[in-house]
């Protein structure tokens, strides 16, 4: 965001500019009676020019920017704590205006930077080894929410569109599940890949799932964003365990819609993520139960070293037994990689994400200055 000063207007009869794709933010100036290209404009100020003050937005007439300014309003979460771990990554803690918390983080690595964005507070569906889904579901973050994460951390991070990203790949694989909140993520996703937002490809802009198999139908008639699948176990017994949504949409059906969601794009691939469990979904036998699972599916395989947190039951796979798997899957012809742990030291690593505000406000509050002053 520019150093202009944000409108903190909330009045329900307000629009948050943030919340609007193109084809919301098109519907938005025609009942103003403006001009299509009016779109384009306020686009490229808010995600081209990192400018979140209408006032400033010189190329609009002045009465269009004081009708914007009565009828809509641009609104940003506010950065509780920013950390950075020893490993280069960088996680923001955000506090939402009726007081909930979302994490995100920023992943940086040879020519690329992977931004994981949150897309719910907290998680209903309470996967036996992520943290987010043991605190609790709070509810849907908006369009807006979802987009503002992007906007802070390019901002934090001194990227612009125009000129070298530094965020060249979003997932949606933070907080909560984003087929859940279909709309607000399909919009967000919009913004991503619009040439007036982010720009970003729709290769580089990943949206992760647990699973909720007619959303993704409903996800491949409207948008060809990349699709993840946290997939995890290879029988219905053990998923239902681990990931519960599975006893509503069991496997078959799963793999079936990632079979449709591929459809005819030869160029196109199901990202499966599977996180390595000691002695519960790493055995050999398994390994090879997955690649009969994904025959006729284009896919590329994610195998995730587990991340501890208190409370789980579950340990980590040893490295031995995660290259013996991943061995029989790439001989196989899957492509295969071993993601590695990053942020561990900050609870920034994947299932480690919890949003929590009370401990972590106590703890940064004497540094605050410093905290909040970090993308100023």
């Amino acid at each position: 965001m520019s150093k202009n000063a944000v409108t903190k207007l909330r009045k329900p009869d307000k629009i948050n500019l943030l919340d609007l794709d193109r084809q919301a933010m098109e519907a938005f100036f025609s009942e103003m009676g403006e001009k299509a290209f009016r779109t384009s404009q306020v686009m490229k100020w808010l995600y081209h020019l990192d400018v979140m003050d209408v006032e400033t937005m010189t190329n609009l007439s002045k009465d269009l920017r004081a009708r914007l300014q009565h009828d809509a309003f641009i609104d940003i979460p506010e950065i509780v704590s920013d950390q950075l771990s020893s490993d280069g990554t960088r996680k923001w803690l955000f506090k939402l205006a009726d007081g909930n918390a979302i994490e995100t983080v920023f992943i940086p690595e040879e020519g690329r930077g992977t931004l994981c964005v949150s897309s719910q507070a907290g998680c209903p569906l309470e996967c036996a080894f992520c943290s987010t889904g043991k605190q609790g579901f709070s509810r849907n973050l908006s369009t807006a929410e979802i987009i503002a994460q992007v906007c802070v951390a390019n901002r934090c991070l001194g990227g612009n569109p125009n000129t070298d990203r530094v965020i060249t790949n979003v997932v949606l694989m933070g907080m909560g599940e984003p087929l859940l909140n279909f709309d607000a993520v399909v919009r967000a996703t919009n913004v991503l890949m619009d040439d007036f937002g982010f720009g970003l490809s729709k290769r580089r802009v990943t949206l992760s799932t647990a699973g909720i198999v007619p959303a993704i139908y409903r996800l491949a008639e409207v948008s060809e964003v990349s699709l993840a699948v946290s997939l995890h176990a290879v029988t219905d017994e053990l998923r239902n365990q681990i990931v519960p949504i599975n006893r509503k949409y069991p496997l078959e059906k799963l793999l079936a819609a990632c079979k449709h969601y591929i459809g005819n794009e030869k160029r196109r691939k199901v990202t499966i993520e599977y996180v390595m469990l000691k002695g519960v979904n790493d055995s050999p036998n398994e390994a090879r139960k997955l690649v009969r699972l994904l025959q006729g599916i284009p896919s590329k395989m994610n195998l995730i070293p587990f991340n501890p947190f208190p409370g789980s039951p579950y340990l980590a796979s040893d490295e031995e037994t995660i290259d013996q798997f991943r061995n029989i899957l790439i001989r196989a012809g899957i492509t295969t990689v071993t993601r590695r742990t990053r942020g561990e030291d900050i609870d920034a690593a994947c299932g480690q994400l919890v949003g929590r505000i009370d401990n972590k406000m106590k703890k940064h509050v004497a540094a605050e200055g410093d905290i909040l002053g970090v993308c100023s």
